[in-house]
C-alpha cells in the first residue's frame, strides 16, 4: 500500500537560489551535510545523503518546479520509485517550498513524521540563513570603508583651509613689523647739517 503526503517550509532565500542548490552537487551536500550527486538535466540520475537516497530528475522548471523520482536504500525490489515534487513560491521574508511526496510505502510513514523536517527543512533554513547574513556582512564592509574614507578627507579639508586661513596672518604680521623697523632706523639717523650760505 502508498500513501502521499505534503509538507510546507518557509526559506530565507529566492525560489531560484533554493532550486539551484538542490541541484547543484557541492551546494546539496553543504546544505544537508551528506554528499550529494546532483544535475540540472532532466533525466539524470541524481543520489543524496551518502547513497541513501537514489533517483531521476523528471521535471525541471527553473526557480519554480523539481520532480525527481526518489528511493531508499531501504526500499526492496517489490517497492517502486517514490516520487517527490518541489514547489518554489517567493513570498515575504523568503520562499515558500512545498513538497509532496507521492508513493510512499507505508513502512515509511516516518519520512513525513519528521524525516523532511530533521533532514531537509531544518537544514536547508541554517544554510541560507548564514548565506543572507555573509551576504549583508559584505554589502556594509565597503560602506563602512566609504564613511571613513569620507571622514578622513573632510579632516584634511578642514585642515588645509586652517592653514590657508593662517598664512596671511603671517603675512600681516611681517609687514607691519617691517614698517615698524624702517620708521625706527628713521628715527635713528642723526640729520644732516644745513650748510650756512654765508661761508664759502
Amino acid at each position: 500500500m502508498q500513501y502521499a503526503f505534503t509538507l510546507t517550509t518557509t526559506l530565507p532565500a529566492s525560489a531560484l537560489e533554493v532550486y539551484e542548490a538542490w541541484l547543484d552537487s557541492l551546494a546539496h551536500t553543504e546544505m544537508t551535510g551528506s554528499e550529494a550527486i546532483m544535475s540540472d538535466a532532466v533525466g539524470a540520475e541524481v543520489a543524496a545523503w551518502d547513497g541513501y537516497i537514489a533517483g531521476r530528475n523528471l521535471e525541471l522548471v527553473p526557480g519554480k518546479r523539481i520532480v525527481q523520482s526518489w528511493r531508499t536504500s531501504e526500499f526492496t525490489d517489490q517497492h517502486e520509485d517514490s516520487i517527490i515534487t518541489v514547489t518554489l513560491e517567493e513570498v515575504a521574508g523568503g520562499t515558500l517550498l512545498t513538497l509532496t511526496h507521492s508513493k510512499v510505502p507505508e513502512a515509511h510513514k516516518s519520512y513525513e513524521q519528521g524525516g523532511w523536517q530533521k533532514h531537509y527543512f531544518e537544514p536547508m533554513k541554517e544554510y541560507f540563513g548564514k548565506r543572507k547574513r555573509a551576504s549583508r556582512a559584505k554589502a556594509t564592509t565597503p560602506k563602512a570603508k566609504a564613511k571613513a574614507k569620507t571622514k578622513t578627507k573632510a579632516k584634511t579639508k578642514a585642515k588645509s583651509k586652517g592653514a590657508a586661513k593662517s598664512k596671511p596672518a603671517k603675512s600681516k604680521a611681517k609687514t607691519r613689523s617691517k614698517a615698524k623697523s624702517k620708521r625706527a632706523v628713521a628715527k635713528a639717523k642723526p640729520k644732516r647739517a644745513k650748510k650756512s650760505k654765508g661761508r664759502r
